[in-house]
């Protein structure tokens, strides 16, 4: 069966500046952008470790990158980044296996898709604590490795758009990746003196499949919809895979800052420039979301995904989000992991 991630051409031969032979790290790598980036570490020839949750969606990630890269070296560390001991012990693994650890890119996360109200205190709490919490720990527990790299460490922080301006219906996710966008630049200044970048990277929209295991909260189904139609819109997302290329670059010229997308650097200049004005345009927009329901449960969005669309709003849902929904057949999204089987049943 052929491997459903991108064929690419080989990397060139190494250079002074290549990543090839270093030891990578990714948490949240088991599907979507963190198995993207795994892919394009692999093809610049790093030894790979995978870090996430599920230990099955492990095991599919870890095939997938064999189907692609047969010489290649790819271990997996089951590790929830929200526990500073488990990520502790990614590292201690990674560097008694590798020797080093040169590169750490820290991307896992959630989205909770809804009005405030409707995410409540748990839904913000969860969402500081894998994004912010998992950056912060594996931060902390990868300088010491990182410093220590001959090749000189690199660390990258996976922040979003919505880090560099309030989304509405993403407040949570906006709160948290605001964190990690001040975290990446404050380590920055203080790691820069030891030999070790750190790269802040604000994706916009990227067509990753991952409205799937998004959790949806208020109108779910309208809610659903409308994320998962916009993560999939061409002029408005950007392909998953030429943003890991991208970031991968990125983290190997050592940039500072990496804001992705037409629309986020859009966004980013305006919300600088003009913040009264584009506070006021969120406004606007928020008011064609849909409004908050008494019901206080979180669903992902692989439970409310509808099989047949029988609504106007659900037919253009599947029409918007065609490559959005292609991307989570391709990237490891199409199935639930323990958690959810748990939620479900």
């Amino acid at each position: 069966m052929r491997s459903p991630l991108p064929q690419r051409s080989p990397q060139p031969p190494p250079s002074s500046d290549s990543l090839h032979g270093l030891s990578a790290v990714v948490t949240g790598g088991s599907r979507g952008l963190g198995l993207l980036l795994a892919d394009e570490l692999l093809r610049r020839g790093c030894r790979v470790t995978l870090a996430a949750r599920d230990e099955a969606e492990l095991r599919q990630a870890r095939g997938l990158l064999h189907e692609r890269h047969p010489g290649g070296s790819v271990r997996t560390t089951v590790t929830d980044v929200r526990d500073r001991k488990d990520v502790a012990e990614l590292f201690r693994l990674t560097a008694a296996e590798y020797g080093t650890v040169d590169l750490v890119i820290a991307n896992a996360g959630t989205i909770q898709v809804a009005p405030a109200e409707a995410a409540g205190p748990t839904g913000f709490d969860d969402a500081m604590s894998t994004i912010f919490n998992g950056a912060l720990h594996t931060s902390l527990e990868a300088l010491p490795h990182l410093r220590e790299s001959r090749a000189g460490g690199r660390l990258a922080l996976i922040g979003s758009v919505g880090g560099l301006l309030a989304v509405p219906h993403l407040l949570p996710y906006s709160c948290a990746k605001a964190a990690v966008r001040a975290l990446a630049e404050g380590l920055y200044a203080e790691a820069a003196h030891d030999g070790v970048s750190v790269t802040a990277v604000h994706p916009g929209l990227m067509r990753t499949g991952s409205h799937l295991h998004a959790v949806f909260g208020g109108d779910q189904r309208r809610e659903f919809a409308w994320f998962s139609a916009l993560a999939g819109t061409p002029l408005v997302s950007m392909d998953a895979r030429r943003a890991a290329d991208r970031i991968v670059t990125a983290v190997q010229r050592r940039r500072i800052r990496l804001v992705l997308t037409p629309t986020a650097r859009a966004a980013d200049i305006a919300h600088g420039l003009a913040p009264a004005l584009t506070a006021r345009l969120s406004h606007a927009a928020a008011a064609w979301l849909p409004s908050a329901e008494d019901d206080p449960e979180l669903r992902p969005g692989i439970d409310i995904e509808p099989a047949t669309p029988r609504t106007l709003g659900e037919r253009l849902r599947s029409v918007g989000s065609a490559l959005n929904d292609r991307a989570a057949r391709a990237y490891n999204q199409r199935h639930r992991t323990a958690q959810e089987q748990h939620q479900h049943s």
